[in-house]
């Protein structure tokens, strides 16, 4: 049986012209986010588009809890698209997922509209990667005091602002995308939060990513014990492919 895989992807991704230079990458991406909220999304487009995503983010869209690949299940729909967009024009920067994203794999504007509602509608893991949980008391108030304006007091983000969910997503992806985003590797970074996470420690890093990955999303959003996801047969379930 045909599968797609990492390796025919990539390749496709290397036929792929760069964006257009008369226009910033912000530009390219923020034109095609435009475009694609003017959409209608259809799901059962959705499902097929995400066979090309689950081939990392695995049928059910829960990642990996070793962080390499995060949750998307029930992400916001405008932050996933807002990502998408991001990812094939170049404002955010990640040559694993840039050759997946581009348009002759992914698709075109209604593509991104339909796979986004699809993952967006998906039930998250019920357990998701966790920290050591030593240092909890103190995750809160760094949370509270730091994190809880903008992406919510449960971590339940912002649709309209583009702030994703951060509540149940893997420690260590918090943890990585916490360093590239400070690093400034993250280019499409809220400039805000590069500056108010500079001073963190890495106890207090630590401790306020293990929190937020211990913040449940409501109980409905969550798949039950043992759930798998119908829309996919298992021999797209073998083990993602390492970056």
């Amino acid at each position: 049986m045909y599968q797609i895989t990492p390796a025919c992807i990539l390749a496709a991704g290397l036929l792929v012209a760069p964006p257009l230079l008369a226009q910033t990458p912000a530009e390219v991406a923020d034109r095609e986010y435009a475009d694609v909220m003017t959409r209608s999304p259809n799901l059962e487009n959705g499902r097929q588009v995400y066979l090309t995503c689950a081939v990392c983010h695995l049928p059910e869209g829960w990642g990996t809890a070793d962080g390499t690949y995060p949750q998307i299940a029930g992400q916001l729909r405008t932050v996933i698209i807002k990502q998408l967009a991001d990812f094939r024009a170049g404002n955010r920067i990640n040559p694993l997922m840039y050759p997946f994203s581009v348009p002759q794999v992914l698709g075109n504007a209604q593509d991104i509209a339909d796979v986004a509602a699809y993952v967006a509608q998906l039930p998250m893991t019920p357990h998701n990667g966790l920290g050591p949980g030593t240092d909890l008391e103190r995750g809160a108030a760094l949370y509270r005091d730091n994190c809880a304006d903008c992406h919510g007091a449960q971590g339940e983000g912002d649709d309209e602002e583009h702030i994703p969910a951060i509540a149940a997503q893997h420690y260590l992806h918090l943890m990585r995308q916490f360093d590239s985003i400070r690093s400034g590797a993250r280019t499409n970074a809220d400039p805000e939060m590069v500056e108010q996470i500079q001073g963190f420690t890495p106890a207090e890093q630590a401790a306020v990513l293990d929190y937020t990955a211990r913040l449940r999303p409501p109980p409905e959003r969550l798949a039950a014990d043992g759930w798998r996801n119908p829309d996919f047969p298992d021999f797209v379930r073998e083990r993602p492919a390492q970056p």
